[in-house]
C-alpha cells in the first residue's frame, strides 16, 4: 500500500503542466509582486516612517522602513503558495477535472498533490525573486545574504502550500476558504512580528505567535535580508521541517479522501 511519502519524480510533470499555463499568463502573475512592495512601502513604509521613526528589535536600532520590507517578503510567500493551492487548486479539482484527469494517467494522486504542492512554492520563489528586485532598488536588503531569501521562499512555499492544501481537501465549496483566510491568514499577516515587534504583544499573544509558521519565516526573512547569521535560524528552519512532517502527510489524507471517495 502507498504512503504519503511513496513518490516517484513523476510529480515533476504535474508542475510542468501548471508551470506551461503560468506562461501563457505571466504578465498578469508578474504585475502583483511588482506593484505590491511599492505600495506596501509607500503607505506603511514612507507614510508611517515619518511617525514611528525607528524600531527597537532584539537590542537593535532598525528603521521602521528597513523593519518591514523582509517582513512583505515572507507575507508575498505565504499568499502565492497558500492561495494557488487553496483556490486555483480547487478551481483545477472542482470545476476543470483536471485532478480526475491527471488520475486516469500513471500519475498516483500523491504525485498530483506533490506536484501542486511544489508547483505553489514555485510561485512564491518567482514571486520573492521579482519583489527583492524592487525591494533593493531602496537599499533595503543585504547581499550576498539576501539570495538565500530564495531558498527560503521555496522552504516557506512548501509549508504554506502544504497547509493550503489541507484546506482545499476539507472544505465543501470555494466559498468556504474566507474562513481559512479569516481565522488563519489574517491573524498571521497582523500578529507575526510583521509590521512591530511582539515583545509589544500581550505574553499569551506572544507565545500563540510563535506557533504560527508566518512567525518563523517573518524572522528568517529578517535575519537574512540583512545579513545576520545566528544560530536560531537553524531553529526556524527545524520548525519548518517539524510542519512539513506533519502537514504534509495530513494533506494528502484529506485530499485522499475526498478524490477517491
Amino acid at each position: 500500500m502507498r504512503t504519503p511519502f511513496d513518490l516517484s519524480w513523476l510529480f515533476r510533470r504535474v508542475w510542468q503542466r501548471n508551470f506551461t499555463v503560468y506562461r501563457e499568463n505571466w504578465h498578469v502573475s508578474f504585475l502583483p509582486p511588482l506593484l505590491e512592495p511599492l505600495f506596501y512601502l509607500l503607505a506603511f513604509g514612507f507614510g508611517l516612517s515619518a511617525l514611528v521613526g525607528v524600531i527597537h528589535y532584539e537590542g537593535q536600532a532598525v528603521p521602521y522602513l528597513k523593519f518591514i520590507a523582509p517582513a512583505l517578503i515572507a507575507i508575498n510567500i505565504m499568499n502565492n503558495a497558500f492561495f494557488e493551492n487553496t483556490f486555483a487548486s480547487f478551481v483545477r479539482m472542482y470545476y476543470q477535472k483536471t485532478f480526475t484527469a491527471m488520475m486516469a494517467t500513471p500519475l498516483s494522486l500523491e504525485e498530483i498533490i506533490t506536484g501542486e504542492i511544489v508547483w505553489g512554492a514555485t510561485k512564491s520563489v518567482i514571486a520573492t525573486a521579482i519583489m527583492l528586485a524592487v525591494i533593493s532598488l531602496f537599499g533595503l536588503i543585504s547581499y550576498p545574504s539576501g539570495l538565500l531569501l530564495l531558498p527560503v521562499a521555496f522552504l516557506g512555499g512548501l509549508a504554506f502550500g502544504t497547509i493550503g492544501m489541507f484546506f482545499t481537501g476539507i472544505v465543501k465549496n470555494i466559498e468556504l476558504f474566507n474562513l481559512p483566510i479569516f481565522l488563519f491568514i489574517t491573524p498571521m499577516f497582523l500578529f507575526s512580528g510583521t509590521f512591530f515587534p511582539m515583545n509589544t504583544l500581550p505574553e499569551w499573544a506572544a507565545w500563540l505567535a510563535l506557533a504560527l509558521p508566518l512567525t518563523h519565516l517573518v524572522k528568517l526573512c529578517r535575519y537574512l535580508g540583512w545579513g545576520r547569521y545566528d544560530m536560531a535560524l537553524l531553529g526556524e528552519v527545524l520548525y519548518f521541517i517539524i510542519f512539513l512532517l506533519i502537514f504534509f502527510p495530513l494533506a494528502m489524507t484529506v485530499m485522499r479522501r475526498r478524490l477517491l471517495k
